[in-house]
């Protein structure tokens, strides 16, 4: 019989909810550092891994953005991206669409033209290297002003070739997404995708939010969404994509374990649920890793395994061509 992890790594996969500043290994962010001159609470490679504990999505967003502040020049956000889309691949990542924080860099003098210049120089190599195709998602802080995301998107614009879409991240509650409605109306006027976070730690009214101001094409996490049916319904009516993360959403302890995690429910019903790996250097595990810890909790069979795999396609912004291709390609695993 063939080998889980065997299985799940032969299968071609979309990752559709991840963050490349949330990639950054400690090895690289003391490089970094170092080199930058920039003063980090570590000692060594260990003891920064050791600090990777968290309690909830405070904690690990404060530490999150101590680490991305040891990213300074357009090489350092090639670096990141590049080692990224390299680790990805290697787990037989096919496309990846993946968020950056501008807002993260530019409160602290870095210019948003170095960040995605690095960002959209790796993601082209990337393609040329390992035959990976890569879609750049531009999220907005929800816990800064509005002025500030309209701000970020002006900027955005000088590089709309470059930017798929835009998304909504950082702390959820007391942030609806109905704050942002003006800024995504612009967005969407511009050309952009909108995607957002919602009923990660927020009530299911966030999610009705994301779908009725932001006009969301997809969801990201979604979890609390379980806990009003008619939403459900319209998710599943409508056929909303939802990305989940389950070793990221078990470190934060949204839920005790990971078969707590409502992947297998999601399938149930009928909602195009992915599997996603968020912040994987922070979290224990890329998207593999994800799949396995899913899989084994939730005694997954193979054809659900692969329904996932296929979903995640099903929920890309690549071209129908290329989806019919590797969900073609799931089938014959």
């Amino acid at each position: 019989m063939t080998n889980l992890s065997d299985f799940i790594s032969k299968l071609p996969k979309a990752e559709l909810h991840l963050h490349l500043e949330g990639t950054l290994e400690p090895e690289m962010m003391l490089e970094k550092a170092k080199k930058n001159g920039i003063k980090l609470p570590y000692k060594s490679i260990e003891d920064a891994r050791n600090a990777y504990r968290f309690k909830d999505l405070q904690s690990f967003l404060d530490l999150y953005y101590l680490g991305v502040s040891s990213l300074v020049d357009e090489q350092d956000f090639f670096d990141l991206a590049y080692a990224y889309f390299k680790k990805a691949a290697s787990q037989n990542v096919r496309r990846a669409e993946v968020f950056f924080d501008p807002q993260a860099h530019t409160r602290r003098g870095v210019d948003f033209g170095t960040v995605i210049k690095g960002i959209h120089r790796a993601a082209v190599k990337a393609e040329d290297d390992f035959g990976i195709s890569a879609g750049i998602i531009m999220s907005f802080l929800r816990d800064m002003p509005v002025s500030s995301a309209e701000e970020t998107l002006e900027q955005a614009l000088q590089y709309r070739s470059w930017i798929m879409g835009v998304g909504l991240d950082s702390k959820e509650l007391g942030n609806p997404p109905s704050k942002f409605e003006n800024v995504f109306k612009r967005a969407s006027d511009e050309g952009f995708i909108a995607v957002a976070h919602a009923g990660e730690e927020a009530p299911a009214e966030y999610v009705w939010e994301a779908i009725k101001f932001l006009k969301v094409a997809r969801i990201d996490h979604g979890y609390h969404m379980f806990e009003d049916q008619s939403l459900v319904i319209y998710v599943v009516h409508n056929r909303i994509p939802v990305t989940m993360c389950p070793l990221a959403s078990v470190a934060v302890e949204y839920f005790k374990d990971i078969k707590d995690v409502p992947v297998k429910k999601a399938i149930d019903l009928g909602i195009i649920v992915s599997i996603n790996s968020d912040d994987p250097a922070y979290f224990g595990g890329y998207i593999n890793e994800n799949y396995e810890a899913v899989a084994e909790a939730l005694n997954l069979t193979f054809s659900e395994i692969k329904q996932i795999t296929k979903n995640s396609f099903l929920s890309s912004f690549w071209s129908d061509k290329e989806k019919e291709k590797y969900i073609a390609n799931v089938d014959k695993i």
